[in-house]
């Protein structure tokens, strides 16, 4: 049974939001504009805030739902994280777009706040406080997520839970690098959307 939510996480999680609502709402592929990220940011700019809310609640949910199916059924961290990381991992490598997706940010959000929702609402507003700041959503994410596993350590006293949240961020940070360039040289884009 646990293996089937594994395989089934992965095929939910490679379901692309943004390429569904883009779709849906008449706009471009955001594989083709833009920074080319089928993601909520690339969609904010490419579609408005309307687009981008359903990109992200799309994304949000491909991680929170399978893991919070398997908590009810009594799943420990060690499995929670696993499915967490099979949905991620989905968004990441979509089995339907040639195993080329997004960055995974929103859908790790919804992970975390399934797997503990005080820990995940911490990562969430560790987002909300540096994307305040900088203006800087990459910025923002990268920030966000490697505290993660010492937010779920510090609410969980789980090292194992940590390490594969601390796999998922190494993620998140290989998928930035090109961000990270750019936040190095000044020339990262600002969070604004003009419809």
């Amino acid at each position: 049974m646990s293996y089937l939510i594994i395989i089934s996480a992965y095929l939910i999680g490679s379901l692309s939001t943004a390429i569904i609502v883009c779709q849906l709402m008449g706009l471009t592929d955001p594989r083709t504009v833009g920074s080319k990220n089928p993601g909520a940011t690339n969609v904010l700019r490419i579609g408005g805030k309307k687009a981008a809310f359903f990109t992200l609640l799309g994304d949000v949910l491909k991680g929170l739902l399978p893991v919070l199916i398997a908590k009810q059924l009594g799943l420990d961290y060690e499995w929670l994280i696993l499915v967490g990381m099979a949905a991620f991992l989905g968004h990441l490598y979509p089995l339907y777009y040639g195993f080329k997706g997004g960055k995974g940010v929103a859908t790790a959000i919804g992970v975390y706040l399934a797997i503990h929702f005080g820990a995940g609402l911490a990562v969430v507003a560790t987002w909300l406080l540096i994307a305040k700041g900088f203006k800087i959503s990459s910025l923002a994410a990268l920030i966000a997520v490697i505290l993660a596993p010492l937010y779920f350590y510090a609410f969980t006293d789980s090292l194992n839970l940590s390490y594969g949240l601390l796999v998922m961020a190494l993620f998140i940070v290989w998928r930035h690098r090109s961000n990270i360039k750019n936040i190095i040289d000044g020339s990262e884009s600002k969070i604004k959307a003009d419809k």
